[in-house]
């Protein structure tokens, strides 16, 4: 009877953890998607103070430092060290960043909401999200949390266009 209990007991626990560690992919793709949503309505509106509060920049020059200095040995330079931090710091800016509509490639007109950018992205695991190219699947921008935060790590070092996908249609009841 008591052994009866116990099997019981631990199966609703175990379907419990189950149910609740399933819907953290759930909460962690809606957390990083406001989480970009904000990095971007920051590069959208040129906000450097939040622009910076977004950031990894010891992670991102690496990330940029690893990019050129592949880019350039495969044309045949090789540069010692690579770039410095400081030519590195002038491609991290909001300006860097061009935000565009997927559909017409124009500018937008306003920043993307959490849904339109969890349209393009993949969770990697609870701390690590990206958003991808739409209908390219590669990652475009890195994200990681960190501190409760999800901050910018990788981005391509070339050619920065985030085409941001419509709003989803809302369902009809």
């Amino acid at each position: 009877m008591v052994r009866r209990m116990l099997g019981k007991g631990l199966t609703a626990a175990l379907s419990a953890l189950a149910f609740v560690l399933g819907g953290c992919g759930v909460d962690v793709r809606a957390d990083a998607a406001n989480g970009v949503a904000k990095f971007l309505d920051a590069v959208r509106r040129g906000d450097q103070p939040a622009f910076e509060a977004a950031l990894d920049r010891p992670a991102l020059r690496s990330d940029l430092r690893d990019q050129l200095t592949a880019l350039g040995r495969a044309n045949g330079v090789d540069v010692n060290g690579g770039p410095s931090d400081f030519a590195l710091d002038r491609m991290i800016t909001p300006e860097a960043f061009r935000l565009v509509e997927a559909r017409t490639g124009q500018a937008l007109p306003i920043a993307p909401t959490a849904a339109q950018v969890a349209l393009s992205m993949a969770v990697r695991d609870p701390n690590h999200a990206c958003v991808q190219d739409p209908g390219k699947g590669r990652c475009l921008l890195s994200f990681a949390k960190e501190n409760g935060v999800w901050r910018l790590v990788g981005m391509p070092a070339t050619d920065l266009k985030i085409e941001v996908l419509p709003e989803p249609s809302k369902k009809r009841p």
